[in-house]
């Protein structure tokens, strides 16, 4: 029964692409299945406030045959709205695996998922949604759920390997926010005893593990030219553009907050890593040209940025067993 009061959904369509919204009394959460299961809108209803950054360019079909369509960044680039994709089989630059050539940021933030409503009553509504990998031989679910009454928003992923040989992958959380939400001076806080490892560390020696990388304390690092940097607040529209690993969670969750914040708890044991990328304005050349203002905090099975191989390479990278399967569990809530 259609309704709109407590829990409630609705299908549509967005710039020509499917799309579903989970509503409830508090929270609108907007999920694109016809563009990798993407989410374009956590709105928080009673202040109006939207966390997710959405980019300049606007959502777009990745089926278009755009200039450039065919290049392995240009896929995602090219058709990067912003908001919370999911990353699998491999994260960050594009790479190569035991002969598959993968994209930047792997195979289903591009691709259309299926999606089924697995509840619809006033207490609360949920969708799954599935998908095949084409390169790899992996299946993926993963099921939003909103409760009447919260400010919660549940996810259970499932990656499966549907062959009969152990494989590597790289599974995310690709997180940004933006404005309204984001300012400078919104504070970023973790659990005891998380550390940092810039950049440079993690792919450095390419293949040493991650753990002797000289990581150095949350949420004081090194910065460019000497001096240090606090981590923990965000910066002024210009700042340099970074991204740095965190890693020594016992407990997977982290808050980011002004007014208003976000606490995003996820399963640490699978994703030990939060990937932290900033991107304020500094970069003025493709794709940003001057004209993002985003933090990502991204949950990740492994490091760096730089493809599944180096994944592999420095031992970060997820092992599937044959017909293995693994369960992921996010809730993303508001903090009023």
């Amino acid at each position: 029964m259609r309704r709109n009061w407590a829990a409630r959904l609705r299908h549509v369509t967005i710039d020509g692409l499917r799309a579903v919204v989970l509503e409830n009394e508090r929270l609108r959460v907007t999920v694109v299945p016809g563009k990798g299961g993407d989410v374009v809108e956590f709105l928080y209803k009673p202040m109006d406030m939207d966390f997710v950054w959405l980019s300049p360019q606007g959502l777009r079909d990745p089926r278009e045959h755009l200039q450039g369509a065919s290049d392995d960044v240009a896929q995602f680039i090219d058709h990067y709205e912003g908001g919370w994709q999911e990353i699998f089989p491999s994260g960050g630059a594009p790479s190569e695996y035991r002969g598959a050539r993968l994209a930047q940021h792997g195979e289903v933030a591009g691709l259309p998922w299926e999606c089924d409503v697995v509840a619809d009553t006033p207490d609360e509504v949920a969708v799954r949604l599935s998908v095949r990998t084409r390169r790899l031989p992996y299946r993926l679910e993963k099921v939003f759920r909103l409760r009447s009454g919260t400010a919660a928003l549940e996810i259970e992923g499932r990656a499966t390997n549907e062959s009969g040989l152990p494989l590597h992958a790289m599974w995310g959380q690709h997180i940004v926010y933006g404005l309204p939400f984001l300012r400078p001076g919104a504070r970023i806080r973790l659990p005891e005893g998380v550390r940092v490892i810039p950049h440079e560390s993690a792919i450095n020696p390419p293949r040493r593990r991650v753990e002797a990388g000289g990581p150095w304390e949350w949420p004081i690092v090194p910065a460019d030219g000497g001096g240090e940097t606090d981590l923990s607040v965000v910066p002024a529209p210009g700042s340099p553009s970074d991204i740095v690993y965190l890693t020594g969670f016992t407990e997977g969750w982290y808050e980011i907050s002004g007014d208003i914040g976000m606490r995003v708890e996820w399963d640490a044991t699978l994703l030990p890593y939060l990937w932290m990328w900033q991107e304020l304005g500094a970069s003025t050349g493709y794709p940003w040209w001057g004209r993002a203002y985003t933090v990502g905090l991204e949950p990740f099975s492994s490091m760096p940025t730089d493809g599944l191989a180096a994944a592999v390479a420095n031992g970060t990278a997820l092992i599937l067993d044959p017909h293995e399967t693994k369960i992921l569990k996010v809730r993303a809530e508001v903090m009023a």
